[in-house]
């Protein structure tokens, strides 16, 4: 024998991915394999390299010359094959380098070799076509009413079987030899599900021919479940069946019922149990009613007696595949007819979202440990999710929708994803995962024919898996890579779609108002509190009338969301919102998509639109918030450092002042908007949100000083500012403390520089704070801030910019008791660093007078708030319900706060706060003011400046009295109340709650402050 062209034979072998080259040199010698083809090494070797396990190939291919060898056809068959490089030795190589079982099986039936030679196909055929060619093997007319076998016993199920392992053959050849197997994949499942059927079909002929009787008196028709019933059968899988049968007109029932067991056992047998040829799978009757203790057969109305009482909810999720696959045709059309109105009415069952939930956990958790790590059907990411994600998707909107009733899990993923009840995106994604773990499954299953879910922990026996799916190149490493990849994908994705809030809200709903029938949801509107029925489903028509996928979305969002909607204290108000945001977000495609796949988006939207026009109307400002609704990390209050940088980028790009005013502007309304929706949803709330709101007002003073002064100089041709600028702030700006309706009140300071004219300084200064109250307080697309400078020396009529040396001179000489009051709040805000501390060292003993105050003083602003109180107070308003100026509101308890302030703060360091409730608890700390009486200011104080930002949030106006005032109104209430987390119909336990608290404050205040 000469030398292989190319190298020596073992290298040749190596390369092509041969493992064990010595018996691979002794096969390519073999003398049968030589005697059919004497170039064998020449001919055979290369083509080795396109198999799975070359090695197994070159045993089954000697094997297979050793058997028909001697034989006139067989033997030039083989020889023609394996010499000619074409489609026969394609598919030859393909299977017995993928399957050992399928290689025996040409060994044993070598006449099978002619089956890889046609060109009949093994997929795409017509399951009348298969049906035929089985019950041909044992002798049965496939014309028949009844089919009986004719050929009896072991020889009929051995015939069976022979005539199952060709047609498989063709099935495997088909599958093997596709150049894309992923596309292939469905059809290859389909075929294996109607070669079962076929095969069940010959048993039960088998099983007819085995009664004297033939079961005439008997009509039973063998229901396919699981994937043989949805068309995606794996090659070796328990085929899942459930029997109905009915006696024959003038037959006894009790008879008929007898008979139909025994054909079924008899079926089961043919199918399972040892005979010449190897059997096929086992037939499986576990999911019939009562499983392994119910009777093995049952007559349609037994069944439909169970399903009405006593089924399960995983019954009806199995019953979704339900299909006839042998027997009786119209009484198995019968079966399902009768099943499927309980199919896609199990959702309206109690807890069936949460029980399907549960059901796959179970699954899960049931998996032994050993094996989880390499489950492809079962564990986390495998088929389970997918299979699981699709059937619960189905049921709960397959009820209203009969085009997404598909057994097939890949025909149905299509499906919903068509009608928009899954993202095109995420189907294909899911679709192409599915597909891969499924071609795993069939091949490793192929190799030996055996059952099994679990990848391979050998590293060869993954790399010959590798080779046959495609990945020579990747190795095995690549494709556990590829594995784990999909695994992680396919949960990610589960979790996202099997855990939609959206699925037990809808589960909930009746069929009636899942379809948004026009009566039915007039009905349920009204009695669920819309106040205008008529005018919702306007709006409702309005967002699903047409045949867009956007239409078809809403289809599916709207029937729950006008249940959450009608959660919060305004429904009308929450589904015109609604639509006016999604008509203006038009063809936006993340939104309805958000909408329908985040845990939380579309709940925390209904709740925000139908509970405050503040958070309504800033939305519609900026629609893209929205996406804020999914997390609760995107609603946390941003830094100010982050604030701040993306304000700087604004004036860093920006060329016209107005243009980034109003980008400045923009910022703050979108943090505004932030903590809005947080506020309402709870995620941020009180102090915390005050705080954010703080910084949004901090880094637009900061932004808005630096236009102003590059405006001023730019108008004076200066190069650099001639004075140093400072910002300063007071009141609730100062504290950290402001509401959504809050001015920012200020002090405006400057430095000349050395050298500089004063009064052109003064001339600088006061044309760049007039600028900044301009560029922030002007009307406009975004909201104003409002810059109101009254607390500065000598108030309205004091001049609105002084020096610093001004200051120093005012404060020495002039200062009068509720200006150092107010300076308790004072905090550099923006402008020169240097000057702000000047400025707050300047101002410290008369925030912090050493020594505490004068009684005089003392008497002053005793006197002072009693004048507020009495003098300013709106008229008609009743005391008790002014949030900020009434008896225990927040003036109130800042009063009291900054004269402990006044009194102890050069003693006591703590008291050195901007902050009232820090200032407070310092007291207590001190022991100036007792923890219960501490406790009583600052509920009162968070409750009333809740309150004040509730009626914000609520109403959507942030000016006018009706924000300091609680209502009296009980809608009203009953609106504030919601906004600050109280439940439905608790306007009036708010009312008392507030009413309660601002009382025990008011009795600290009277002993804490007055004395």
């Amino acid at each position: 024998m000469s030398e292989p062209r190319g190298g020596t034979l073992a290298g040749r072998l190596s390369r092509v991915g041969v493992e064990d080259v010595p018996r691979g040199e002794r096969l390519i010698a073999d003398d049968a394999l030589v005697a059919v083809l004497p170039e064998v090494a020449d001919v055979l070797v290369g083509p080795l390299a396109d198999v799975g396990d070359p090695d197994a190939a070159l045993l089954t291919l000697a094997k297979l010359a050793g058997v028909v060898r001697d034989d006139a056809a067989l033997g030039p068959l083989l020889r023609d094959v394996l010499r000619e490089d074409g489609h026969a030795r394609h598919r030859l190589l393909a299977v017995v380098g993928a399957s050992v079982a399928l290689g025996d099986t040409l060994v044993a039936h070598p006449s099978n070799l002619r089956v890889l030679v046609d060109d009949e196909p093994g997929v795409g055929v017509p399951v009348e076509q298969v049906r035929a060619e089985l019950l041909a093997a044992v002798g049965a007319d496939a014309d028949a009413d009844v089919p009986v076998a004719t050929l009896v016993g072991n020889p009929g199920v051995d015939a069976m079987r022979r005539a199952y392992r060709t047609r498989l053959l063709r099935i495997a050849a088909a599958d093997l030899t596709a150049s894309d197997p992923l596309s292939r994949l469905p059809g290859v499942a389909a075929a294996l599900a109607d070669l079962a059927a076929a095969a069940l079909e010959a048993s039960l002929a088998l099983a007819r021919a085995g009664l004297d009787d033939h079961g005439r008196d008997v009509r039973l028709s063998v229901i396919g479940m699981g994937k043989c019933g949805g068309r995606e059968l794996n090659y070796v899988s328990d085929v899942d069946v459930i029997y109905v049968a009915e006696p024959v007109d003038g037959a006894d029932e009790a008879a008929a019922l007898a008979a139909g067991a025994k054909l079924a056992a008899g079926l089961a047998r043919a199918c399972s149990t040892t005979s010449g040829e190897p059997a096929l799978w086992p037939v499986d009757a576990a999911l019939r009613p009562e499983g392994k203790d119910g009777p093995l057969v049952r007559t349609l109305a037994s069944h439909r007696a169970y399903y009405e009482r006593w089924a399960k909810t995983w019954e009806f999720q199995a019953l979704l595949k339900a299909r006839p696959l042998a027997g009786d045709r119209a009484l198995g059309a019968e079966y399902v007819a009768m099943t499927q109105p309980f199919v896609w009415a199990a959702v309206q069952r109690e807890n069936f979202v949460e029980d399907s939930q549960a059901m796959r956990r179970r699954v899960e958790s049931h998996v032994p440990a050993a094996e989880a790590d390499r489950q492809l059907k079962l564990g986390v990411g495998g088929l389970r999710d997918v299979e699981f994600t699709v059937q619960l998707l189905q049921l709960v909107h397959g009820r209203a929708d009969e085009d997404i009733r598909s057994p097939s899990t890949l025909t149905a993923l299509a499906a919903l994803a068509k009608a928009g009840y899954v993202g095109r995106d995420d189907a294909a994604r899911l679709a192409v995962c599915y597909r891969f773990l499924r071609l795993l499954e069939h091949r490793i299953q192929l190799y030996r024919l055996r059952r099994t879910h679990l990848m391979p922990a050998a590293e060869a026996d993954l790399r010959r898996l590798a080779r046959s799916v495609g990945m020579r190149a990747e190795g095995a490493d690549g494709l556990t890579e590829r594995w784990r990849s999909i695994k992680r994908e396919v949960r990610s994705l589960h979790e996202e779609l099997f855990y939609r809030p959206l699925l037990p809200a809808t589960a909930q709903l009746s069929t009636e108002e899942a379809s948004l029938a026009p009566e039915a949801a007039r009905a349920r509107l009204a009695a669920i509190g819309y106040l205008d029925p008529t005018g919702a489903l306007r709006h409702i028509a309005a967002l699903t009338g047409g045949l867009s996928r956007r239409a078809a979305i809403q289809r599916q969002l709207l029937p729950v969301m006008l249940g959450w909607f009608a959660d919060g204290p305004d429904p009308d108000g929450g589904l015109l919102a609604f639509r006016r945001l999604s008509e203006s977000l038009g063809t936006t495609h993340w939104y309805l998509k958000l909408l329908r796949d985040s845990a939380a988006a579309a709940q925390r939207l209904a709740r925000v639109l139908s509970t405050s026009r503040y958070v309504a109307d800033a939305l519609m400002r900026s629609p893209e918030s929205v996406g804020w609704l999914a997390e609760d990390e995107e609603l946390e209050p941003r830094t100010y450092e982050r604030m701040w940088a993306e304000a700087d980028a604004i004036l860093t790009r920006a060329d016209d002042p107005v243009v980034a005013t109003g980008l400045l502007r923009g910022l703050r309304r979108r943090e505004l908007a932030r903590t809005a929706a947080a506020d309402v949803l709870g995620v941020v709330t009180g102090t915390r949100a005050a705080a954010s709101l703080t910084r949004a007002a901090d880094a637009v003073l900061v932004g808005a000083l630096r236009i102003a002064a590059w405006e001023a100089r730019a108008e004076r041709g200066l190069d650099e500012t001639p004075t140093r600028l400072l910002v300063v702030a007071m009141g609730r700006l100062g504290g950290g403390e402001m509401g959504y309706s809050s001015d920012a009140d200020v002090l405006f300071v400057h430095d000349p520089r050395p050298g500089a004219d004063p009064v052109q300084a003064q001339e600088f200064a006061l044309s760049v704070a007039t600028r900044i109250r301009q560029l922030l307080g002007a009307v406009g697309p975004e909201p104003a801030l409002v810059v109101d400078a009254d607390l500065r020396p000598e108030g309205r009529n004091g001049p609105l910019v002084r020096s610093f040396d001004a200051y120093a001179e005012y404060y020495d000489r002039w200062s009068a008791p509720w200006e150092s009051q107010a300076l308790l709040r004072a905090r550099p805000v923006a402008g020169d660093e240097a000057l702000g501390h000047r400025f707050v060292e300047l101002i410290q003993p008369l925030r912090y007078p050493p020594g505490g105050l004068d009684a005089s003083v003392e008497r002053e602003v005793r006197r002072i708030k009693a004048r507020v109180e009495a003098e300013r107070l709106p008229r008609g308003v009743d005391p008790t319900r002014h949030l900020k100026l009434g008896r225990g509101g927040i003036s109130d308890v800042e009063w009291t706060a900054q004269l402990l302030q006044l009194q102890h703060a050069a003693a006591v360091p703590g008291l050195r706060t901007t902050s009232t409730t820090e200032a407070l608890a310092a007291a207590q700390g001190a022991g100036l003011l007792a923890a219960d009486d501490r406790r009583a200011l600052v509920d009162a104080w968070k409750f009333a400046s809740r309150l004040r930002d509730a009626n914000v949030l609520w109403t959507g106006r942030a000016d006018g009295a009706q924000v300091d005032v609680l209502p009296h109104d009980r809608q009203a209430l009953a609106g504030l109340a919601r906004v600050v987390g109280y439940p439905a119909g608790s306007g009036g336990e708010l009312e008392q709650d507030y009413l309660r608290t601002a009382r025990r404050a008011r009795a600290v205040v009277e002993r804490v402050f007055y004395g």
